[in-house]
């Protein structure tokens, strides 16, 4: 559903028969022209949600991840009412970046946001959240890092064309809530009054376990069963899911989980190959994911892949997940010292893109990418 279609009645005025006879000259192959205030003659208009927009090939609404490049690499964005997996990297330096853009994407869009952490307090981490660029200061930091990176003079022109080709046309003033993806500054923290007018709901592990110390006989571990309980009851009491309305605004719900499968879930995929709860995670995914696609909300999800032994695990993971990105950090590895990557801090895989709607999905060219962490952006480079 990209968007909600509303019928208004059309105004009536003086000259009825003359706007009869124009309205027969009017045959099927000719455009009528837009009437004031966004609707066309016939009164009927498209009232989409802030901070979403319709896919041009499927029409699947879709909302920023945070990062324009990662959602040009995504085929637009990140479809409502899917999974987006991250794949840590190694020492996840540069994973809860993306974690956090993606939340601080939802504030400025404000949309409502969910955090589950069984490492941090939901409160912190939103905190920490990178604050916003102002539409005339991104184009500045932008020809600062241009003007910073060196490159032999003939390639300068086009090393300024493909970086902005990413970037939207600016606009002076604040940051607008309406616009498709921003970009941010991590070197700062969100400003204070944003996280204040913000609506977001936290769920904090530890917290959850020492309210109740009952264990219920489940296939789940104890600590996905409360998280999928929490989440099922915001999806329904707050209408994301569409049988209870909003009375205002329809809104998007932004769900992010951090750490996913490690030992501070009470999984233990992480610590033997042949684990008890092998089939704890993969059925919290396949549950979650049928809370997702009837709601409208979607879910950003950090796992340490790297620590889980059992490949098998991995893949049952990855096939109940819609979309997978993986970081590579350089960090300890060969090709921290490699000169074809001296200008990079890691590699982007682009792992799975859904199939959303149709038979075949949006593949990119190009499915490794560079990334590198300056000063104050993270920047996805070919």
């Amino acid at each position: 559903m990209a968007a909600v279609e509303t019928c208004g009645t059309g105004a009536g005025g003086t000259g009825f028969m003359a706007a009869a006879t124009s309205k027969n000259n009017v045959t099927g192959f000719q455009r009528k022209g837009p009437r004031a205030g966004g609707t066309d003659s016939s009164g009927s208009r498209l009232v989409s949600i802030a901070g979403t927009r319709p896919s041009v090939r499927n029409g699947q609404l879709l909302v920023s991840t945070g990062l324009p490049a990662l959602d040009q690499l995504l085929g637009g964005g990140l479809a409502v009412g899917t999974v987006l997996l991250i794949e840590e990297d190694k020492y996840n330096i540069y994973s809860p970046l993306l974690f956090k853009y993606f939340l601080a994407e939802g504030i400025i869009s404000r949309h409502t946001l969910l955090v589950a952490s069984a490492k941090e307090d939901p409160a912190d981490i939103l905190q920490e959240l990178p604050a916003p660029f102002l539409d005339d200061n991104c184009k500045k930091e932008f020809d600062e890092d241009t003007c910073n990176h060196k490159t032999p003079e003939p390639n300068i022109e086009m090393k300024i064309a493909w970086r902005y080709q990413l970037l939207p046309k600016m606009e002076a003033g604040p940051v607008s809530s309406s616009r498709f993806g921003h970009y941010y500054d991590v070197s700062k923290r969100i400003p204070q009054e944003l996280l204040e007018a913000s609506k977001w709901h936290g769920f904090f592990l530890p917290e959850k376990l020492s309210l109740s110390l009952k264990v219920e006989h489940c296939s789940l571990t104890h600590g996905y069963l409360k998280l999928l309980n929490f989440i099922q009851s915001i999806i329904y009491e707050e209408g994301f899911d569409g049988s209870n309305p909003q009375k205002k605004q329809k809104n998007i719900l932004r769900i992010g989980i951090q750490n996913l499968g490690s030992p501070l879930w009470g999984d233990d995929i992480c610590c033997t190959e042949n684990c008890n709860n092998s089939h704890s995670l993969t059925k919290f995914l396949y549950v979650l994911r049928g809370l997702l696609r009837t709601s409208l909300s979607a879910c950003v999800i950090t796992v340490p892949s790297h620590l889980i032994q059992n490949k098998a695990v991995i893949a049952r993971v990855t096939n109940l997940s819609d979309t997978v990105v993986g970081l590579e950090s350089f960090i300890g590895s060969e090709k921290e010292t490699n000169p074809l990557y001296k200008d990079y801090h890691g590699l982007i895989h682009i792992r799975q893109i859904p199939r959303l709607n149709n038979l075949t999905c949006d593949v990119s060219d190009v499915k490794d990418l560079g990334f590198k962490l300056k000063r104050k952006q993270f920047t996805i480079e070919h």
